[in-house]
């Protein structure tokens, strides 16, 4: 059976620290693994401008051997005449796996329905989960673990990054809260089941509209843009709905006093967060963005052992 990964808990917890720890190994080793010899190409499919997911799956896919396909939907028919299932398709006879940035995560699982090579979602509109295997790749690295530790996460809960947090973090034993005002909160489907899988792992979610409740004592303090791609049009009130939930120095020293700061990036200085602190000591931004090239090689050779 094929496996995917289409949103965080396309995998189980133990599957998750699998592949941690195979990313922390190539971390060290970077080309002790050539599953894509031959080489072969894996499609990376962009329906969406990116910096950091481009280059970290174009180069992950070198790393292992093969040849990264880019295909932008602008100019594929994929972008108009023809759906997810019929591109997938075509693509799974020639390529090894399917990479997409894409809007909906409908589109993403009808081509995952449609494949006999693995999918991945690199992002969607609802889950941005290789952003989270490298957010937890860093955890571990400046803390040691993520079983017990509390995260939490400021802004609009209901993006991407809201529910991937919510998901991967309760799968890797954390206590999650989000900070987010009415009207931004995570999808209550979503928070149900994140909930379900912390009672297997010693996790909790916690959703409120509480800055300091949610700052305090925090071992990872993390935000995101708060207007997404495709929301733009809808700036201006979410600045006015968001403000109140910047992550600023002050807000950081409710924190644990060796908490560190996280940001997926690209960052709007002053709107979401102070630039005193993704600039500071406590943000590991860095190692947070090139960790999305270990985390994505690891998945990548995961997903192909499957096979």
């Amino acid at each position: 059976m094929t496996r995917h990964f289409l949103r965080d808990d396309s995998i189980t917890p133990a599957e998750q620290a699998e592949i941690l720890d195979l990313a922390a190994q190539l971390k060290k080793e970077r080309w002790s693994e050539k599953p894509l010899e031959g080489p072969q190409t894996v499609a990376v499919i962009f329906d969406k401008s990116s910096t950091r997911t481009r280059v970290s799956f174009a180069v992950g896919i070198a790393d292992l051997g093969g040849i990264p396909l880019i295909i932008s939907t602008a100019s594929s028919q994929l972008g108009g005449k023809e759906t997810p299932a019929d591109t997938a398709r075509v693509l799974e006879r020639q390529v090894s796996a399917i990479v997409w940035r894409t809007y909906a995560q409908a589109g993403l699982e009808q081509m995952a329905d449609n494949s006999r090579v693995p999918v991945v979602n690199a992002l969607s509109d609802d889950f941005h989960p290789c952003q989270l295997l490298a957010d937890l790749l860093t955890i571990r690295e400046h803390k040691g673990s993520t079983q017990g530790l509390t995260m939490s996460f400021f802004g609009d809960g209901e993006s991407n990054m809201g529910h991937s947090y919510v998901l991967a973090g309760a799968m890797a034993g954390m206590h999650v809260r989000v900070a987010s005002p009415e009207g931004y909160q995570p999808r209550e489907d979503v928070v149900a089941d994140a909930r379900a899988i912390a009672e297997q792992t010693g996790g909790s979610v916690t959703v409120t509209a509480d800055v300091e409740a949610a700052a305090s004592g925090a071992d990872v303090m993390i935000t995101d843009t708060w207007v997404s791609m495709g929301k733009e049009e809808e700036k201006a009130g979410r600045l006015a709905a968001l403000r109140s939930y910047k992550v600023t120095t002050d807000l950081m020293k409710l924190a644990a006093d060796d908490a560190i700061f996280m940001h997926c990036l690209p960052a709007d200085r002053g709107y979401e967060v102070d630039a005193d602190v993704i600039d500071g000591d406590q943000s590991v931004i860095w190692d947070e963005a090139e960790n999305r090239l270990h985390a994505q090689k690891a998945l990548l050779v995961w997903l192909l052992r499957q096979q």
